[in-house]
């Protein structure tokens, strides 16, 4: 799973996602992409049951990008707690994503291939995805 090795702080706020995404709304790499349509937080589980579907379904075929990182860590109190006593400790960590954002690449495989994979990993995704194509025609 995804995390990152060392952060400044360990606990962050929790924050808004207003607006769209500014960057990485655009194909940088592969042909393929999958794009979010809604405001979300991706859980680095999320994120790995996707890549997982689309590398299962291409069959070690092509090349595959994984454009978000989840870098902000999320606490919880443990269950049955009473209030006060601070912020609970890190649970687990998400990608903060915006609508516009392409989460995946892929390339080296058919239009076809690309589609079917990415049309199981958006079933792994928490909110509505479109495929997108960078085909230079």
């Amino acid at each position: 799973m995804l995390s990152p090795k060392r952060t400044k702080y360990r606990k962050h706020h929790r924050g808004r996602m207003k607006g769209i995404s500014t960057r990485g709304s655009n194909i940088s790499f592969g042909q393929f992409a999958l794009q979010a349509l809604e405001p979300s937080w991706i859980t680095s589980r999320q994120i790995e049951a996707g890549r997982r579907a689309m590398t299962r379904y291409a069959r070690r075929g092509g090349k595959i990008w994984i454009r978000i990182f989840p870098d902000k860590p999320i606490t919880m109190r443990p269950a049955e707690t009473r209030m006060g006593s601070g912020k609970g400790a890190p649970e687990y960590w998400v990608a903060v994503v915006k609508p516009g954002r392409i989460l995946y690449e892929m390339s080296g495989v058919s239009e076809a291939i690309a589609r079917a994979a990415m049309r199981i990993a958006s079933y792994k995704m928490p909110i509505k995805t479109q495929f997108v194509t960078n085909l230079k025609s």
